[in-house]
């Protein structure tokens, strides 16, 4: 007998009695048994936990829950109790939190399935999931290149087959810029609709866990099990959560989209341009209107991230010295602990905590902080006045597809840019999409990007259906 695959069927057969969880959890567990040792996925796999959950869900079988039985891949830098959560890092090599992220907690009363969790960059600080101390995590389109970062292994997870579902966590573009690269749909929330209680800190003013999937539906599904307000987040959103899933017809007329042009003149490669064209005609056939904007800032947007965010993670980072958090090195002096123990990160974080502690010092606080949190809101404004004439905002969400690994470990500014078109939505805290709008000639992904006013993730899931209809997606 086959499985249902998607989520959203997983759920309908096993409330329905058709299948069993316990026999959908075997079925995932198989999946990533099978593949993941090509590609590197998973950090940790809980297989006696998940089958005891099947069980016990096949159980007691609660009808009302929207994911019942449905296998979910967590980012390893969010906390489950009991489970080792290391967010990449020799520093939280063997930590395991003694209770569970908010989200945990909301996939668990919706009856999903935690299988395990997935690779990343090390403290979610990076583009291509090379940055992982437990090694990288290959595209399944083609295992010698890249599947982007930080979440990258969340998002190969979902387009491998592994599972339906899987939540990672994006600061300047983590969750699009991965599932662009691997050919699924990305969801980075507006800031505070999903509570961050129980994410291990990287950036604190622009963090947001996000959902990955194959179908708009599933996605929906996921997005409105983790989504609403946690009094544990101080910066949580109060605002009602609706039904994502209301308006999935394919029907986009009414909705406007606006189209930057100018910010794609340089370094957008050919077959990227051709695949996002298409994908607008798509929408336009839809029955989206297009219309060229401007957003005068936004070709700051990388620098600005890169200040700000780094800015926030020397803070955040700065608890684990080995006394407080993290692996605790052995030295004869409280100088020597320090030392050692954070000598256990990687370059790359090395590298932004550094920058970021010289944009704090004194002296160049105002030189580069301050100035970077004005052109921020400058960025914010262009999203503003945007808006007056326009739905929501179009680009490629790379510039690039895949690239090869190692191509650019040693060259961190075109790392860097590969959140070219994604970290000014961060620092807007405005809702983004990436979905699936083709392949290249040498078959390789690409995503398209919608961005949308605070709080109006419909339109991107009606926007994200409509392409779907459309423009299937392929499987690697």
């Amino acid at each position: 007998m086959s499985l249902p695959e998607t989520a959203c069927e997983i759920r309908a057969a096993v409330a329905g009695g058709s299948v069993s969880a316990v026999e959908v959890c075997r079925d995932a567990l198989d999946r990533i048994a099978r593949t993941d040792r090509r590609l590197g996925a998973f950090l940790h796999v809980d297989e006696a936990g998940a089958l005891s959950r099947a069980a016990q869900l096949d159980k007691d079988r609660p009808a009302a829950a929207p994911l019942l039985g449905v296998p979910v891949a967590l980012k390893d830098n969010i906390c489950t109790a009991g489970v080792r959560t290391t967010a990449g890092s020799r520093v939280l090599e063997h930590y395991v939190p003694p209770y569970s992220a908010a989200v945990v907690e909301r996939l668990e009363r919706a009856g999903a399935i935690i299988v395990g969790k997935t690779n990343c960059d090390e403290f979610a600080m990076g583009s291509s999931t090379e940055h992982s101390a437990f090694g990288p995590t290959r595209n399944p389109w083609d295992d010698a290149r890249i599947p982007g970062g930080s979440s990258g292994g969340s998002a190969v997870a979902v387009a491998g087959g592994m599972v339906p579902l899987a939540l990672g966590s994006e600061t300047g573009g983590s969750i699009r810029q991965p599932a662009a690269l691997c050919g699924v749909l990305g969801l980075k929330p507006t800031y505070g609709r999903v509570s961050r209680y129980g994410l291990i800190a990287f950036g604190s003013s622009l963090d947001q866990i996000g959902p990955f999937a194959r179908t708009t539906r599933d996605l929906a599904a996921l997005f409105g099990a983790i989504a609403g307000h946690d009094a544990r987040d101080s910066t949580s959103a109060t605002d009602a959560v609706p039904d994502y899933a209301a308006r999935l017809d394919g029907d986009l007329s009414g909705l406007t989209i606006g189209i930057p042009r100018h910010l794609l003149d340089d370094g957008v490669d050919a077959a990227v341009r051709d695949a996002f064209d298409s994908g607008l005609a798509a929408l336009e056939d839809a029955g989206a209107v297009l219309r060229d904007i401007t957003l005068p800032h936004a070709a700051l947007a990388i620098p600005v991230y890169y200040l700000v965010a780094n800015a926030e993670a020397s803070s955040n980072l700065a608890r684990f010295d080995g006394v407080r958090y993290g692996t605790r090195a052995d030295a004869a002096t409280l100088h020597d602990v320090y030392y050692r123990s954070r000598a256990r990160f990687g370059a790359e974080v090395k590298r932004r905590i550094m920058i970021g502690t010289f944009v704090l010092s004194a002296g160049y606080y105002d030189a580069y902080y301050v100035k970077a949190q004005q052109v921020r809101a400058l960025i914010g404004q262009d999203y503003e006045v945007a808006f007056q004439q326009v739905d929501a905002v179009a680009l490629p969400t790379t510039p690039t597809t895949a690239f090869k690994l190692g191509e650019r470990t040693a060259d961190p500014l075109q790392m860097y840019l590969s959140d070219v078109f994604t970290a000014a939505a961060n620092l807007a805290g405005l809702p983004a999409i990436s979905m699936p709008c083709g392949l290249t000639p040498d078959r390789l992904p690409v995503g398209l990007q919608l961005t949308a006013r605070r709080f109006d993730e419909p339109s991107l899931f009606r926007a994200a259906h409509a392409m779907e209809t459309r423009r299937p997606m392929e499987r690697p």
